[in-house]
């Protein structure tokens, strides 16, 4: 008899760079960053974070995932030769791959200390918190080498700080500390690098609070509204809010700790 195995048991037979942490009772999942000392991520590792995302949206038993690293740097980057050696097509699934925790219906929170540059830093603005801290540096550097990210990140930051302070970061190839990241608008907490992780547990907690219906309709509605205009967005909010009080007159008000639907 012929075994057939799936694509992804293979991608995943032997994670490249990171690890997953699942605490089941907590209902939360963390993807770290495990590669000492500056987590650079390769291009085998960039297929394999999105196929972890998936899998991780899909179990039920998960409703808030983190991304976090090992040691005192998030990420300094992508694994340079690994990217001139990539084909066309591996190239052009760089900003999809990258663009996972977006893609989730589950929160997902960036922890973020020490260096987070390039694609570590596009893959953190591609989730939905961030978390930084003292130490945090954030930068899209790729000008210095001659490249632009590619990667989502001057896509979603200019959405998120608008074109002036974009350019200023990518095209000055400048870093930004914790505390100007929170004050542009790019991360929603800053802390002690000694409360990074307590942090990142109270608002796993706070989110556990919410139904995870809701926070998934929510998730999905603010992402759309991003991406079209006032008018649309609003019917889109109208819309979402009248499916959801629909099904509330059906089913009852969803509890905080339903699992997924």
């Amino acid at each position: 008899m012929i075994q057939i195995v799936h694509p992804a048991q293979v991608l995943l037979s032997n994670l490249d760079g990171f690890h997953v942490e699942f605490k089941e009772p907590d209902s939360r999942a963390d993807i770290v960053l495990n590669r000492p000392p500056l987590n650079v991520i390769t291009m085998e590792q960039r297929e394999q974070l999105r196929v972890v995302f998936e899998a991780l949206d899909a179990d039920p038993r998960v409703r808030v995932m983190v991304l976090r690293s090992a040691g005192e740097h998030f990420s300094s980057g992508g694994d340079c030769s690994g990217l001139t050696s990539a084909t066309a097509e591996q190239k052009s699934r760089l900003a999809w791959n990258m663009s996972s925790p977006t893609r989730c219906g589950k929160p997902v929170i960036a922890a973020n200390r020490g260096y987070c540059f390039g694609v570590g830093f596009e893959i953190s603005l591609a989730c939905d918190f961030r978390i930084a801290t003292e130490t945090t540096l954030y930068a899209l550097s790729e000008q210095r080498q001659g490249q632009l990210p590619g990667s989502g990140g001057t896509a979603r930051l200019q959405k998120m700080i608008g074109i002036g302070r974009t350019k200023d970061i990518v095209m000055r190839s400048r870093q930004i500390p914790g505390p100007q990241a929170y004050d542009w608008g790019i991360v929603s907490e800053f802390v002690l690098d000694s409360d990074l992780e307590s942090a990142t547990d109270e608002m796993v907690r706070e989110l556990l609070t919410f139904s995870s219906s809701t926070q998934r309709a929510a998730k999905w509605l603010l992402n759309d509204i991003e991406n079209t205009s006032l008018a649309i967005g609003i019917e889109l909010e109208g819309n979402e809010t009248g499916r959801l009080h629909n099904l509330i007159n059906l089913q009852g008000a969803p509890e905080a700790t339903d699992q997924e639907d």
